[in-house]
């Protein structure tokens, strides 16, 4: 019978042998860190990925040139929804606080949001993946200079409503009076019409806005450092566990600070690892 191309081969080498193990072996691993089935039941009980997008941040995620969500939390949702095998379903909110009560109605299976001990009564967190800063705005003419003179008798800090720094501030000011404007995105525009004193959100919001509006300046520092997490409704603790470990292999593997490089965004750092 004539010899076939396969029957001339050459047998395998030592190093090809290791290399077809090392396939092997990865493929069972690929097969062993499948989610887990509890935490597939969890985050799509609904039949898909409900994930809550939002626009409110402009670190996480903001509208491409057709409306589209785009951004460093849209992409997370993207490959948690490819691994859990389920459609992904982007529910958009312009404002922390409406995220937060999304998840508190489970409304949603995940969502994008700060850590805060207030909210921990709803959501159960991960580790955070990004870590931003809060900051100051007054006007140019304002007195004040530096973080530590904001928190004083008289001064009115505008902060969007239900979001990290509202929450903080509401902890944390001892003197000054908070005003609330309906979204972190209204801050400025109520801080201006208003004649308040002290703006107070995201720094890299602020600054785009320092730049629209002009004969404003920016604080030196910050006032606080925000850790932005994944969030599930409270009692879900297989998704939760999952999507733990999820994060912390976005951040080991680059995929995280690429996202931010990708999406151009400055002034945010990728979270340290989880300490054991």
């Amino acid at each position: 019978m004539k010899a076939t191309a396969h029957s001339r081969l050459p047998p395998p080498n030592r190093r090809q042998l290791c290399l077809a193990g090392a396939l092997v072996l990865t493929g069972c691993a690929s097969l062993s860190t499948r989610p887990p089935a509890q935490a597939v039941a969890e985050l799509g009980g609904t039949g898909k990925l409900r994930a809550a997008i939002n626009f409110g941040n402009p670190i996480l995620a903001n509208r491409g040139p057709g409306g589209e969500p785009r951004g460093v939390s849209v992409d997370l949702a993207r490959e948690a929804a490819r691994r859990l095998g389920l459609p992904l379903e982007l529910v958009t909110f312009n404002s922390a606080g409406a995220v937060v009560e999304a998840v508190r109605a489970r409304q949603v299976d995940l969502a994008f949001v700060a850590i805060d001990p207030v909210r921990a009564a709803d959501t159960e967190y991960t580790a955070p993946y990004v870590i931003i800063e809060g900051a100051y705005m007054v006007r140019n003419d304002s007195t004040l200079q530096r973080n530590e003179e904001v928190d004083r008798p008289g001064t009115r800090v505008v902060v969007g409503r239900g979001s990290a720094y509202d929450l903080f501030l509401t902890r944390e000011a001892k003197a000054a009076t908070l005003v609330r404007a309906p979204t972190s995105p209204a801050v400025t525009d109520l801080f201006l019409a208003e004649h308040l004193d002290v703006a107070a959100g995201v720094r890299q919001q602020l600054e785009s806005d320092a730049q629209r509006v002009g004969g404003v300046r920016l604080l030196p520092g910050r006032f606080m450092v925000i850790e932005q997490a994944i969030g599930v409704p409270k009692g879900r603790s297989a998704a939760q566990a999952w999507l733990s470990n999820y994060v912390e292999e976005m951040k080991s593997s680059g995929f995280v600070a690429h996202a931010l490089r990708r999406h151009a965004i400055e002034g945010a750092a990728v979270a340290p690892a989880r300490s054991r």
